[in-house]
């Protein structure tokens, strides 16, 4: 990507700020210094490129702004969020500038934005208008009030339409070929992966080129699991496709009436056939390079499968990254 290509990508990076009455749950005091990334790790992924190229990774910015276009609960939710997330948006402008400045592509694999809300919308349409990025979606992109409801594809369903119009990219498949490399986003933000993205996969496979799969999720790798679990007091591991086995030991509570027992991580997380086929054919296929994820906030790093890492970026909103280049 061109120094001038990528300044104009950055142009609006001032929209929050004029935004009527909004809500800026990451205010940046202009007085102060710009933040930097805090922890930026570089890594080389050889995947056959016709030329080398980079880009930096990020995930999990959580943005959480809102205005009087949504109702008061909306706005109070964003005033509660933003103290999870106090320097999403300065660890987000870190990110355009380093990138910026070193001429990277940019990929994000989902939780850009904490909920719905049109000033996260209107924020992200602007940053995305142009095609130096590349995305996953995440959860949170769909979500309305964040765990107030079941989130599968009919809650998805209620703004998909929205938050796909502000984004770069499909956010269910897309591919995008760079540098002879294909990127091939999916979507498995509810742990789960549909037999129709599986067939598109298949064909994405018969195109030929290595490919780097971005999703927002990890996909279950065994000592990952493990970790998460031990991390979580057993809870939950917050991966995609973990054998029943284990997800069978995750937090349950059967006392729940019926109409909650979509709380328990056993259910909302539980790998369905179709997810289960998807992994195991995955890691049979060599033209799979490496996998691209976040969602659980840490950096980690195991092979997936013969020929491919899966690498789980840090929290965005905390100034992490990878800088990766491809070769």
């Amino acid at each position: 990507m061109r120094r001038d290509e990528f300044l104009k990508l950055c142009g609006g990076m001032m929209l929050a700020t004029q935004l009527p009455n909004s809500v800026l749950a990451s205010t940046i005091d202009s007085t102060q210094p710009l933040a930097e990334l805090r922890d930026v790790r570089k890594i080389k992924i050889d995947v056959g490129a016709t030329s080398p190229f980079s880009a930096l990774h990020i995930s999990d910015t959580h943005l959480t702004f809102a205005d009087t276009r949504n109702d008061e609960r909306k706005i109070k939710l964003a005033e509660s969020r933003s103290r999870h997330f106090s320097k999403a948006e300065q660890c987000f402008k870190a990110a355009m500038r380093y990138a910026q400045e070193r001429d990277l592509m940019l990929l994000h694999t989902g939780d850009l934005i904490d909920f719905v809300s049109e000033a996260n919308i209107d924020y992200v349409a602007k940053e995305f208008r142009r095609d130096a990025w590349f995305v996953s979606s995440g959860n949170h992109e769909f979500s309305q009030y964040v765990g107030e409801a079941k989130e599968d594809a009919a809650y998805k369903q209620q703004s998909y339409n929205k938050v796909l119009g502000a984004y770069p990219n499909d956010l269910t498949f897309a591919s995008r070929v760079i540098n002879g490399v294909n990127f091939v986003a999916i979507d498995d933000v509810y742990y789960n992966i549909t037999a129709e993205q599986h067939e598109r996969m298949k064909r994405e496979v018969e195109r030929g080129f290595p490919i780097v799969m971005m999703c927002h999720v990890p996909l279950y790798t065994p000592e990952h699991c493990k970790v998460n679990l031990e991390k979580n007091q057993g809870k939950s591991a917050y991966m995609t496709g973990v054998p029943r086995h284990i997800t069978d030991t995750y937090q349950q509570d059967p006392n729940r009436p019926a109409s909650e027992q979509w709380r328990n991580r056993s259910v909302q997380q539980r790998a369905d056939k179709p997810t289960l086929e998807f992994i195991a054919w995955l890691k049979e296929q060599p033209l799979l390079k490496a996998i691209l994820c976040g969602h659980t906030h840490e950096f980690y790093q195991e092979r997936f499968s013969p020929t491919a890492m899966q690498y789980t970026v840090a929290a965005g909103y905390s100034g992490c990254a990878y800088e990766i280049e491809f070769v």
